[in-house]
């Protein structure tokens, strides 16, 4: 019987990397001549590290599989979601709408994604 955290991350992870190539699509297709250069940029990294995310999630579904009592996999799982969605979601949002305070949620975003693969990384590390 597979680990019901283990499903949950990997089940995440594959719908994000849908929704960042989907995403990723609309910023190539649709908004390249509505947004300027910079905010198409902008739109880019967060299309990137949205999808680098959902693979990150699903590895650690993967390692959850394994571990299924590491709270370590659990919050790295948590934090990498929220990450992704604080981080790529404020950059989606900044580049639509122009609106610049946007711009101090995503870091935020990034310390929630630099602490989930810390805590993947001792995780790992822990593995006997």
């Amino acid at each position: 019987m597979m680990s019901q955290v283990g499903k949950l991350f990997l089940a995440l992870g594959a719908a994000n990397a849908g929704a960042a190539v989907a995403l990723g699509a609309i910023g190539a297709h649709a908004l390249k001549d509505r947004l300027s250069p910079k905010m198409m940029s902008v739109y880019h990294t967060g299309s990137q590290y949205h999808l680098y995310h959902s693979l990150g999630l699903m590895l650690v579904g993967l390692l959850a599989l394994q571990l299924p009592e590491s709270s370590l996999m659990q919050w790295s799982g948590g934090l990498m979601l929220a990450g992704t969605v604080l981080f790529s979601g404020s950059l989606y949002l900044l580049a639509i709408t122009g609106k610049g305070w946007l711009g101090a949620i995503t870091p935020i975003g990034g310390l929630a994604l630099i602490a989930a693969w810390i805590l993947l990384a001792v995780g790992v590390l822990q593995i006997g």
